[in-house]
Order: structure tokens, then C-alpha cells, then sequence
């Protein structure tokens, strides 16, 4: 389940930044962001009273909920989709791959979770990967204020989502069901971005353009709803430091996905780059079977 869930977030989020650019243009971010969550909202809020799984939480849990909103749902988002005003969208991926160390850095301030030194390493390796993966990118950032502008605003969204996920935990230690939590999150989090157009005098106008209505069905059902539901799940089941490893993954399928529709050219580094990225995701999942026959060996023993 955790392989299932590992690889369901890593396809659905590797496409959302495609489907991210076909919103961007037509009407404000904050705009096109609550229709995404609005709708993302209203559909599984439907899916989960149709069947019966829409269940109340205790109103002392509304606050953490509203603050997962806030963190998952809007702020970040405003902060990401702000970001890819200054730069390019596969280095704001790049960026967003430092959740890893927010994440382990949040566990350990908030939970007392202390990331081993296999976390460590696989992360630096992924990391590493990236870095090759979008060098030539990186490397023209150099004495440029706009691209300083851009990424100060990507880090900052991926600091705010990885608080989020320090208060997903939260949520799952307090017994509210993940789903439960990610429904009500969306409508807090559309709810703030709604709120926020307004305060800043925009109107609500839906483009007919069917390219910008593909985009939003896909942030709003693949892109949200699988998604969000699947990565928090994951964080429930191996830990927030441990899940963020998939922001080090989903890049690549971005990066796929760029070849085909973008004309991405791959290079020796890009190549190195993607086989670091896979070697890290080794050494923070893979088991290994030596270790296992120790410890059985062991447990026998005793």
C-alpha cells in the first residue's frame, strides 16, 4: 500500500505543473487556485456523502483544519503560482524538493522525530539529482533580482506546505480520518482565496477556453483530490520526513512530461541526475534482505 500510495502522488503531482501553466494568464492566480479547491471540494464532499463517509468532526479540531487549509490549500499555492512569475516552472520543482528537510526539520522540532542518517542520504542523493537534472537552469540564475524574487517566494510556499503537513500529523494524532481533515481543508483553503481576490478587487470570471477548463478538471480531481488524499495518507503511514521524499520524485515525471510537450533536451548531467534521483529512493525505501535474516536470526535466538 505504501509502494501504491508513494507511486499515485508521485504521477498525479508530476503532471499539476503542465496543468499549473495552462492556468496561469487568463484570470488573477488566486482566482484560478479557489476554483481548483472550490471545485476539488464540492466533488469530494459529494463522493463521500453519496456514500456515506462524510462523517462531523469535533469543532475543536476546526482550527487545525482551518490552518491545513491555509497551509495545503491556499497560501503556498499563492506563493508557488507567484513564484512562476519570475521563473521557470521546473525550477520552482526543484525548489519544492527542499520540503524533505522542512519536513524532517518540523518532526524534529515539533514531534521529537530525530531523521536518521539512511533518510539523510537518500535525501542528499535525490537532491543532488535534481540539481543535475535542471543544472543549466540553475546555473542562469546567477546576479538576476527577478530570479532571487521567484525563488524566495517558491521556498517560502514550500516552508508554508510543509507546515501543513506538521499539522496533518497533528489531525491524524487527534483520530480525525484523513479524508474528513483534506474535504473541510479545501473548503477553508478556497474559502481564503476567495476572500482574498475580493479584498483585492477581483471579480469572479470563468475562461471558456477549453485548454484552461482541461487544466483545472485535472488540478481539481487528479491533481487535489488523488493526490492530497493519497500524500496525506502516506504521511499518516511513514511520516511526514519520509513522504516529502516524493516531492524529490515527481520532478522527474515533470521533467517526462516537458520532453514530450515541451522539448526538453536530456544531457549527460540530466541523466545522472534521474539515476541519483532513483539511488536515493533505494536507500530511504528498499529493504534489505541481509538485514532481515539478522534480524529473524536474532529474534529466533531470543
Amino acid at each position: 500500500m505504501t509502494a501504491a500510495l508513494f507511486a499515485i502522488v508521485t504521477f498525479c503531482w508530476g503532471f499539476t505543473w503542465y496543468a499549473i501553466k495552462m492556468q496561469i494568464g487568463p484570470i488573477p492566480i488566486e482566482i484560478s487556485i479557489f476554483y481548483r479547491f472550490g471545485l476539488a471540494a464540492a466533488v469530494l464532499a459529494a463522493g463521500m456523502a453519496i456514500t456515506g463517509r462524510l462523517k462531523p468532526v469535533p469543532w475543536s479540531a476546526h482550527p487545525w483544519i482551518f490552518l491545513l487549509g491555509c497551509g495545503l490549500f491556499a497560501i503556498n499555492f499563492i506563493l508557488m503560482y507567484t513564484a512562476s512569475s519570475y521563473i521557470a516552472s521546473g525550477i520552482i520543482a526543484v525548489l519544492f524538493t527542499t520540503s524533505t528537510i522542512f519536513n524532517a526539520i518540523g518532526n524534529w522540532l515539533f514531534y521529537g522525530q530525530r531523521p536518521g542518517m539512511r533518510f539523510m542520504g537518500g535525501a542528499a542523493l535525490g537532491l543532488g539529482g535534481i540539481v543535475c537534472l535542471f543544472a543549466n537552469q540553475l546555473a542562469s540564475l546567477s546576479h538576476n533580482a527577478t530570479a532571487i524574487t521567484g525563488m524566495a517566494c517558491a521556498l517560502g510556499g514550500t516552508a508554508v506546505f510543509a507546515s501543513g503537513n506538521m499539522v496533518s500529523v497533528k489531525l491524524h494524532k487527534l483520530g480525525i480520518p484523513t479524508r474528513d481533515a483534506v474535504v473541510r481543508g479545501m473548503a477553508y483553503g478556497a474559502g481564503v482565496l476567495l476572500i482574498f481576490g475580493l479584498l483585492r478587487g477581483e471579480t469572479l470570471v470563468m475562461p471558456t477556453d477549453p485548454y484552461y477548463i482541461g487544466g483545472l478538471l485535472y488540478l481539481a480531481i487528479p491533481g487535489s483530490i488523488i493526490a492530497f488524499l493519497a500524500y496525506l495518507a502516506l504521511v499518516n503511514r511513514v511520516g511526514a520526513g519520509k513522504a516529502a521524499y516524493v516531492t524529490v520524485l515527481f520532478p522527474v515525471v515533470a521533467l517526462t512530461v516537458s520532453t514530450f510537450l515541451e522539448g526538453y533536451i536530456w544531457t549527460a548531467t540530466g541523466a545522472a541526475g534521474l539515476a541519483l534521483i532513483l539511488l536515493g529512493n533505494i536507500t530511504i525505501f528498499a529493504r534489505i534482505p541481509v538485514r532481515k535474516r539478522k534480524i529473524a536470526t536474532s529474534e529466533i535466538a531470543q
